[in-house]
């Protein structure tokens, strides 16, 4: 019989890294799809002598058949299948994230038709795939009417639908929520939305934040994510839906998060020299007159910060109470952090590092 293989597409992004580290830790021999070879080459610094266990595969997902290098006897050992690769930002156009997310996910279904050894497909999407729909967000299908912040959500939105459709493929779709940190001492090495928003906060750019205060904010970790794929790819764990998240008990609000910061911030000599507010929340019309009167400023500071924010602003003001009752059921070791501890930690990473530009001693 031949050996299994574990097929990760996006490997050389975030998420896909930390997957492939974790399975050739558990002695599983990996195929990496990466969009370049630039790609390719990240990863096999990162793996060092572990690479000699990773097979490699050029993959770019606006090609119309992106799979066709594949063999047949490599389709032979896949045994699992994580789909990762995707567009992630939250300005993406319409059509690039329809192409890459939507079209790529279709490509990655017909790949796994074709392997007849496939135990489990596993589809990486957000908790935020659901879109501006408030109230109690369970692990199930929904339909798009509450309509969605950007292109990024709708896209991941859509993707889901070919997932769920897909009987004739073992599949699990992994709502992830907001990444915040690699692990629970709050090191960052991969800046999202999040951290750029913080960063704008912090050199006295942005003094108004769109939201409500008693919105909750789902955080998890690079760790625990992966963790967690790993666990619910096992062709034991029931195929369905799963959020990759924390409930709302063990999130914080919107509210908290800026308290956290705040103090963190004021910490640092040259935030309290400046004497920089905690921003201020604007109600939704607020915020939309702001994005309005400001756009004519095109080179203007003040709309590059907005620019940053306003993609995911609409979510800000959506009071979500995320469910997490199968992924509580399927991982036996299932433990939140301390969301407060979590954040204070990032924070202070994020500040003695200046957002990456400086060495933190381990």
């Amino acid at each position: 019989m031949t050996e299994p293989l574990v097929l990760i597409t996006g490997a050389s992004g975030y998420l896909g890294r930390r997957l492939t580290r974790r399975w050739l830790d558990d002695g599983c021999d990996v195929f990496l799809a990466v969009r370049a070879v630039a790609g390719r080459e990240l990863l096999e610094r990162e793996l060092g002598e572990r690479a000699g266990r990773a097979s490699f595969v050029v993959v770019d997902l606006d090609g119309e058949n992106p799979f066709i290098s594949i063999d047949e006897g490599t389709r032979r050992r896949i045994t699992r299948i994580v789909h990762g690769a995707a567009v992630t930002r939250f300005n993406v156009e319409p059509e690039v994230a329809r192409q890459v997310n939507v079209e790529g996910t279709r490509h990655a279904l017909e790949l796994a038709r074709d392997c007849p050894s496939l135990e489990s497909f596993g589809q990486l999407s957000t908790v935020y795939s659901t879109g501006l729909r408030p109230g109690p967000i369970t692990e199930e299908r929904y339909d798009d009417s509450a309509g969605f912040a950007n292109a990024y959500e709708a896209s991941k939105w859509a993707s889901e639908q070919l997932v769920l459709d897909a009987n004739d493929v073992p599949w699990r779709l992994l709502r992830v929520a907001t990444v915040v940190a690699d692990d629970d001492s709050g090191t960052v090495t991969q800046y999202n939305a999040f951290h750029e928003t913080l960063k704008l906060w912090f050199y006295g750019l942005l003094s108004l934040i769109p939201g409500k205060g008693d919105t909750p904010l789902y955080f998890v970790t690079g760790a625990f994510v992966a963790d967690a794929v790993v666990q619910l790819m096992e062709p034991r764990v029931p195929g369905g839906i799963y959020h990759v998240a924390h409930d709302r008990q063990e999130s914080l609000t919107l509210s908290q998060l800026l308290d956290i910061a705040h103090q963190q911030f004021t910490e640092v000599d040259d935030f309290a020299k400046k004497r920089i507010l905690r921003p201020l929340l604007a109600d939704e019309e607020s915020f939309g007159l702001l994005v309005a009167g400001v756009t004519s400023f095109a080179g203007s500071l003040v709309t590059q910060a907005l620019a940053n924010v306003m993609p995911f602003a609409r979510q800000l003001y959506v009071d979500k109470e995320v469910d997490n009752t199968r992924i509580r059921s399927a991982l036996a070791d299932y433990v939140a952090p301390d969301p407060t501890a979590l954040v204070a930690a990032t924070c202070a990473q994020l500040v003695a590092s200046r957002w990456g530009r400086r060495l933190v001693d381990a």
